[in-house]
């Protein structure tokens, strides 16, 4: 594995970038064409998923293509679907070698692509930046392996972890700059996500704003008694922009009608002995829907039950220069901690962003937690 095989990876990997939060369910693949050290095509795949990233690179390199190497982030396609496979369109082109970071989990390939590439007379070589790809495509490798879309869970806290003050005032504990990073942070996910508490006292409109960015993240809402109002910001704008509504069995039939009236979505769920959103079951029904990357907004109690399912995968904490004392509202609900054990998180970076601080963490490996009684 040459340094340079792994210099043209990382400028795939940089390419597949471009396509998180746009591409589901499909998963966010680069592709670099490079042959006597002359890059020859790019491509990574495009929204909704069509044309994938070789395709896209092949068309750019022509007749070029032909004896050349091309570096691409996961496994060509073996399979017949939308488009036929990758792995013929790479055959047909005359490539020489393949290079690629990760093998595809899906049933349909799981190695089948890189099979035809050899049987084809194709050298082929994995693994190549592989711990990079697996982390670029983490979404899509926990909906096809665990069924379920990875999940950021965002929070925006003063130094003493609040989130509102005694009255309830929210708005705005961070700076401009924060609120921003967070648009951002939208544009790569394919869904926001927020509790019914959030959306009933912000009305929120969760949509990416000021970034010139016109495709946008579904909105989801975990309401288990399907009461938040369709008069709400999120109900006048569910025929723009998707809204899909999380709740239980037991809701109000009119509730239904008024809501799917404004083109919301509704995802019948499990409920939990609290009566709330069962959350591993909401996450299975949205990786069902081909969801790979949830960032979630808020409010506390849905992010404590997501901690405490052990269902996060990473944290990102704006930290505003704020103090609300005890009497505010506190960032989480309740978790039942009772014992310090080990770490739980592992920190990626620091960052100021504006007058805050972004700390980004990872979970080092799920955890356990006793439910509330």
């Amino acid at each position: 594995m040459s340094e340079t095989d792994r210099r043209f990876m990382r400028m795939a990997l940089s390419l597949a970038a471009r396509g998180l939060g746009s591409v589901w369910p499909n998963p966010a693949v680069g592709c670099v064409i490079v042959k006597d050290g002359i890059v020859l095509g790019r491509g990574w795949t495009q929204p909704g998923g069509r044309p994938h990233a070789e395709v896209r690179a092949l068309a750019q390199a022509g007749r070029a293509a032909r004896g050349a190497t091309v570096y691409v982030t996961l496994e060509p396609c073996a399979h017949h679907g939308v488009t036929p496979p990758c792995a013929e369109a790479l055959i047909a082109a005359g490539v020489a070698r393949v290079v690629s970071a990760l093998t595809d989990p899906d049933p349909r390939v799981a190695g089948r692509g890189h099979a035809m590439l050899r049987a084809a007379g194709i050298a082929v070589t994995e693994g190549v930046e592989e711990a990079a790809a697996r982390q670029a495509n983490a979404g899509f490798l926990s909906r096809v392996t665990q069924g379920r879309p990875v999940v950021t869970l965002k929070l925006a806290l003063t130094l003493d972890a609040r989130i509102a003050t005694v009255t309830g005032a929210s708005r705005w504990i961070t700076g401009p700059e924060a609120r921003r990073r967070v648009h951002l942070m939208r544009a790569t996910h394919d869904a926001v996500l927020v509790g019914a508490g959030t959306a009933r006292a912000d009305d929120p409109d969760l949509r990416i704003r000021d970034l010139g960015i016109l495709r946008q993240p579904v909105r989801v809402i975990a309401d288990s008694r399907l009461g938040l109002s369709p008069d709400s910001r999120l109900g006048r704008s569910a025929a723009d922009s998707p809204v899909w509504i999380l709740h239980g069995p037991q809701v109000p039939i009119g509730a239904r009608a008024a809501w799917v009236e404004r083109g919301a979505e509704l995802i019948v769920c499990q409920i939990d002995a609290m009566g709330r959103i069962d959350i591993a079951d909401a996450l299975t029904q949205l990786g069902a829907r081909g969801l790979t990357r949830v960032l979630c907004e808020g409010g506390g109690g849905l992010a404590a039950s997501l901690v405490r399912a052990g269902l996060v995968d990473e944290l990102a904490v704006f930290s505003a220069g704020r103090l609300f004392g005890a009497d505010g509202t506190a960032g989480l609900a309740s978790l039942g901690v009772t014992q310090i054990g080990a770490a739980e998180w592992k920190l990626l970076r620091s960052e100021p962003v504006g007058d805050d601080l972004l700390h980004h963490w990872r979970r080092v490996a799920p955890v356990a937690r006793p439910r509330i009684p």
